[in-house]
């Protein structure tokens, strides 16, 4: 089986490409399903669209939850469609974003970090001025809030964990106890952890999928595409990888069920 459970479009405002161009490219990967799941609306912000490049409007939540249940039926038997959403962990806010979540035919939901103690994943910068202790202090941070949105029960997948190792330089370097502590936390919290390939930089990497199966937690793939050309983006590969280090299934999900399925070769 072959499948792809973090894709965006063009609502988020930093991806290209409408829903049915994600849904026609991974017809033509061969895929068997294809997850839509773009960036939840900033629900607890007064203003309809927070950030015109951060996730889309409020106004358009109920327009792409419609569409892509429309287009579930109309792909019926080509593929199948699937209703996903990335929502950030945002602990202040979760009461919020569960009560809305629930009142959705959600097959699957993404939670994801990325801002942490008021640090973004992506800022380099802000790393690259830090001193050797404070950059095990970050890192041990950003694990703990990983461990946080696993406990939190909201999400069926962790996005693109361990994404500080694609932006810190020296990140996979400073040693620390705190990522076995919390894939200890996302074991116990049954919830799957995603295989990310964007910009053809795989997060997590070997070392931490090891782990990950050496205390039981559940793996799944997403190539966290935001133009239709980069949907099922290595998947096959990716396969090959997680075998190669011991896993035999990876999790597929429908109506907030997981079901694990082989992983082939």
């Amino acid at each position: 089986m072959k499948f792809d459970f973090h894709t965006h479009h063009d609502r988020c405002g930093h991806a290209t490409g409408s829903i049915r161009e994600y849904i026609e490219a991974a017809i033509g990967q061969g895929l068997d399903m294809i997850g839509i799941s773009d960036h939840t609306p900033f629900f607890a912000s007064a203003e309809d669209r927070l950030s015109l490049t951060g996730s889309m409007a409020k106004s358009d939540f109920p327009t792409y939850i419609n569409e892509v249940i429309d287009l579930k039926k109309e792909y019926q038997g080509k593929i199948e469609v699937l209703l996903g959403i990335e929502a950030d962990f945002l602990p202040e806010h979760l009461d919020l974003y569960r009560s809305i979540i629930a009142a959705h035919p959600f097959d699957y939901v993404i939670g994801s970090v990325h801002e942490f103690a008021g640090i973004g994943i992506y800022d380099s910068e802000y790393w690259e001025g830090l001193t050797a202790a404070r950059k095990l202090e970050v890192k041990n941070l950003f694990y703990d809030y990983i461990a946080q949105s696993a406990k939190c029960g909201l999400y069926d997948i962790l996005g693109h964990v361990d994404s500080l190792n694609r932006y810190f330089y020296g990140y996979p370097e400073l040693r620390t106890e705190a990522a076995d502590v919390t894939l200890k936390a996302i074991a116990a919290s049954d919830v799957a952890i995603e295989i990310n390939s964007s910009d053809n930089n795989w997060v997590p990497d070997g070392s931490f999928l090891e782990r990950a199966l050496h205390y039981g937690v559940k793996v799944t793939f997403g190539s966290d595409a935001h133009e239709p050309e980069r949907v099922g983006e290595h998947f096959a590969a990716i396969g090959s990888h997680l075998y190669d280090i011991g896993y035999r299934e990876w999790a597929v999900f429908r109506k907030r069920e997981r079901l694990m399925v082989p992983i082939g070769r």
